[in-house]
């Protein structure tokens, strides 16, 4: 069960993470449903959501592009559903018919391409779709949002009627705006239209005149708006039409509504499913943006992010063309807690919420820009306590908030905890604050808990340095500038650089030497020694990276040299057969050419016949060797296979006689060596003996012998050994 409270999020600022990825979504029913977005309690449900949204990641790289799934809100027409002898407007109907259509073409394209998308396709069978529901939707209302004519007898009736009317209104007004145009009595733009009506535009002086209702005048009073009498009879007859058809649709409506009411529960786990793959296609942009990817999830427990970037950093660098440095962070039961060190300003803050961000952001069902073959583990508690904790509600100061929030950290703190904690052990005397925040700490070590803490304390980087499974770690500073390299170092602790800090600030030096005769000598040799060690390590590291980058640059040499050598090899062994074949043809030409001359001075035909056949006979005895021709038939290869036995056999007959000449020089050899090891024990070594030191070599010659020591001399120098050492390789002439 995981546990992460709002304080965390807060910490970590992952409300922020929330409102980027819910401006990728398609609805406004997604974006504030992404702002609920809580961690996973189970591994399993997390396990599930990140697939899903990886899935949807890869569909922007595959030609199986998953359709729009864009969806109308119907929370009111669901309610209305739920309200006896209610009715939905048609356009209403649209809304749900357009979602039930979405998920139509959502399960089939899942099931089309269930190899690319299995999860995916897992999450679209929980669903069921309901074809009744667009069916009787299509049969009552129109893709314009009207109720379809045909949706009942009466209705289709009324319209027919209706059009009927309206045909006579027009017959009507165009009869009285011919008669009354012919007698001059209306205005040059002839008509109007007055509450949807058409009128005759008329004359003021004429208007007693012409049979029908004032319906309005103009601004001036010159012009007045009557509707003829006869359209007025068939406009009346218009309205009660209308009436009737406005309750026929109501009717319809009604029963429309009441066949889809049962159908609420089906319309509820549309829009939620809509939903909430509006959610996992948001988080799929989102991960677009930020370059991330799924690292893998492991059963044990370990932390691995490699080129890690905190997202809201990365963005923000982004937009300004500032260049992100990736920092890489690696938790394990050999490296359980580490303690970052270093100035201010240097990233140690920002490392830690990295870390910290991205773990919630992965159990929280979001992709994360780690390198691809990152690793974690799913952490039942995240605990933080990052930044101004000062509680002005409860008029508590920052130590004393920072002390209760140590006793919940101590509480819940168990072996499937990652705690973050922000200037460990500040807000109170260094020394007293300092002792505490070691109990704490190792506290925290004994129940297993996995963490990463900054601090300034130096008792904290000493325990560090003291308990084996704590590491220390630094943010790295360029030595002579004092400007921040934002790239993490496990392994050692980092100087405060206080002093060269408040110098290149335009501390006068005076005040510095003031201030450094007033702290403890050793606290400044500690700090001292420590900012030299990474000045060393920075050396080293630039150093490492210069080799590697000669040792890449050697490596591509030497491909390119073997691929070279390869062609001139391929060209040398080209050149060798072409020269052989040429060889052999000067051969065989020069042989022929003595033939014929032999021919032309004797002019013996059957000479030259015979010493022709006789060449031809040895040349192909020679290919035959070189290329033996394969048996043709059975006889022959039965033939072969008994030559092959017999030659097996003598081999077997030769290899028993040399393994037993063998058996008998390696007892000769015994027996000599023995002599010869007899011989050089019982053997005096003498001045000017030429020997040689036993597994080498090289002969010298002994210049002098002390007891069992023997001098010598190689020429160019002189070398000590014992006398059981040498091998007699002369004895000296007397």
């Amino acid at each position: 069960m995981s546990i992460i409270s709002e304080k965390t999020l807060n910490d970590l600022e992952f409300y922020t993470i929330l409102k980027q990825v819910g401006e990728f979504c398609i609805s406004e029913l997604g974006k504030s449903a992404t702002l609920q977005i809580k961690p996973y309690a189970k591994l399993e449900d997390l396990t599930i959501e990140l697939q899903r949204v990886n899935e949807y990641l890869s569909s922007f790289e595959n030609d199986n592009r998953i359709p729009n799934h864009y969806f109308d809100a119907i929370q009111k027409e669901i309610h209305l559903l739920k309200i006896e002898n209610s009715f939905l407007e048609p356009a209403s109907f649209l809304k749900i018919l357009n979602n039930t259509n979405t998920i139509s073409e959502l399960l089939l394209f899942f099931k089309k391409f269930k190899i690319y998308y299995p999860f995916l396709l897992s999450f679209s069978n929980t669903i069921e779709y309901l074809p009744a529901i667009a069916d009787a939707i299509k049969k009552i209302i129109t893709p314009f949002g009207e109720v379809n004519a045909n949706a009942s007898l009466s209705l289709k009736n009324i319209r027919i009627d209706i059009n009927v009317v309206r045909g006579k209104i027009g017959i009507s007004f165009n009869k009285a705006l011919h008669k009354y145009s012919s007698l001059n009595y209306l205005d040059d733009i002839k008509e109007s239209v007055i509450d949807n009506q058409r009128v005759l535009a008329v004359q003021a002086m004429y208007r007693k005149k012409i049979k029908g209702t004032i319906l309005g005048s103009s601004k001036t009073g010159s012009i007045v708006y009557i509707a003829p009498e006869a359209t007025l009879q068939f406009s009346n007859e218009l309205q009660h039409l209308l009436y009737e058809e406005k309750q026929e649709i109501i009717k319809i409506l009604k029963e429309l509504t009441n066949t889809l009411r049962p159908s609420i529960t089906d319309l509820i786990s549309y829009q939620n499913y809509l939903i909430a793959l509006d959610i996992i296609g948001a988080k799929a942009k989102y991960a677009t943006t930020i370059n991330a990817c799924l690292p893998k999830i492991t059963n044990t427990k370990k932390v691995f992010f490699k080129n890690a970037y905190h997202p809201i950093l990365f963005e923000k660098n982004t937009i300004q063309n500032i260049k992100t440095i990736p920092q890489t962070l690696e938790l394990h039961n050999e490296q359980q807690i580490i303690v970052i060190s270093g100035p201010n300003a240097g990233g140690k803050s920002i490392t830690l919420k990295t870390i910290g961000l991205l773990q919630v952001m992965l159990q929280s069902g979001l992709l994360i820009p780690v390198h691809e073959r990152s690793s974690t583990y799913f952490f039942e508690k995240i605990l933080t306590d990052i930044g101004d904790n000062q509680s002005i509600e409860n008029q508590l100061s920052t130590y004393s908030y920072r002390l209760k929030n140590m006793r919940n950290f101590l509480q819940k703190c168990n072996s499937s905890t990652l705690f973050l904690i922000d200037e460990f052990g500040t807000g109170s005397d260094p020394e007293l604050g300092g002792a505490l925040a070691e109990i704490f700490l190792e506290e925290f070590y004994n129940k297993k808990a996995f963490g990463v803490i900054t601090t300034h304390y130096s008792n904290l980087k000493v325990l560090a340095n003291e308990i084996e499974h704590i590491a220390n770690a630094n943010m790295q500073f360029d030595e002579r500038t004092l400007e921040p390299l934002f790239k993490l170092f496990i392994g050692q602790a980092g100087s405060s650089f206080t002093f060269e800090v408040a110098q290149k600030n335009g501390i006068p030096f005076s005040l510095i030497n003031r201030a450094k005769k007033r702290v403890t000598n050793e606290k400044v040799r500690l700090d001292k020694t420590i900012s030299k060690l990474q000045k060393e390590r920075n050396k080293l590291q630039k150093t490492s990276e210069n080799l590697e980058q000669v040792k890449s640059e050697a490596l591509l040499h030497a491909d390119s040299l073997s691929l070279k050598h390869t062609k001139v090899q391929e060209k040398l062994e080209n050149f060798y057969e072409l020269y052989t074949n040429n060889q052999k043809m000067l051969v065989y030409g020069r042989k022929l050419n003595e033939l014929l001359n032999t021919y032309f001075q004797t002019n013996n035909k059957k000479q030259f016949n015979a010493n022709f056949a006789k060449w031809l006979a040895i040349e192909k005895t020679k290919y035959l060797k070189k290329n033996p021709v394969k048996p043709a038939t059975k006889a022959e290869k039965k033939k072969i296979k008994v030559i092959l036995k017999k030659t097996e056999e003598k081999l077997k007959t030769v290899e028993k006689e040399v393994l037993i000449a063998v058996e008998k020089v390696k007892e000769q050899k015994i027996i000599t060596a023995k002599k010869v090891e007899k011989q050089r024990t019982d053997y005096h070594f003498k001045v000017n003996d030429k020997v040689r030191i036993m597994d080498s070599n090289a002969c010298g010659t002994i210049n002098k012998i002390e007891k069992k020591y023997a001098f010598i001399n190689y020429g160019f120098f002189t070398t000590k050994t014992t006398l059981s050492k040498l091998e007699l390789v002369e004895a000296s002439k007397k």
